[in-house]
């Protein structure tokens, strides 16, 4: 089965470059209600994942932060608790199902690691019911 089957291309996605602001990263979030967003360089290259925990850490940390100085906070300059990792476009499904186990998505990078899109734990989930439907139905008929 080719992964890319399950893709949810670049142009559908919503992410943030890394020299975005703090308050850029809060308001993209904000405005499509993700609970995590991945990140590029500006060359589209997959740089990691921002979750909301990580922005609620660097709000803790960064005392007496107020939106105007979220405007002068690279999220580079975060520190994220983990990336999602990506896997590559010619990736198999065990790779993939395997990432989704501990991510809410899967980013997908090209063999020149360029973001392409991101495969949803959901779709991955889809699948396997409908194969795990279809297995069981020939089953009960046989």
């Amino acid at each position: 089965m080719n992964i890319l089957f399950f893709l949810c291309p670049k142009q559908e996605v919503a992410y943030v470059y890394d020299d975005f602001t703090l308050r850029q990263v809060l308001e993209t979030m904000e405005h499509h209600k993700y609970a995590s967003i991945p990140i590029l360089k500006r060359n589209g290259e997959y740089a990691g994942t921002i979750t909301e925990g990580d922005l609620l850490w660097a709000v803790k940390k960064i005392t007496n932060l107020n939106l105007k100085e979220a405007e002068h906070i690279p999220i580079r300059e975060l520190h994220r608790k983990v990336d999602y990792a990506s896997v590559s476009a010619d990736s198999d499904m065990k790779d993939l199902i395997k990432r989704a186990m501990n991510q809410n998505f899967v980013p997908v990078v090209d063999d020149q690691k360029k973001f392409i899109g991101i495969i949803t734990r959901r779709s991955i989930i889809e699948y396997c019911y409908e194969r795990l439907h279809t297995y069981e139905s020939k089953n009960l008929n046989a």
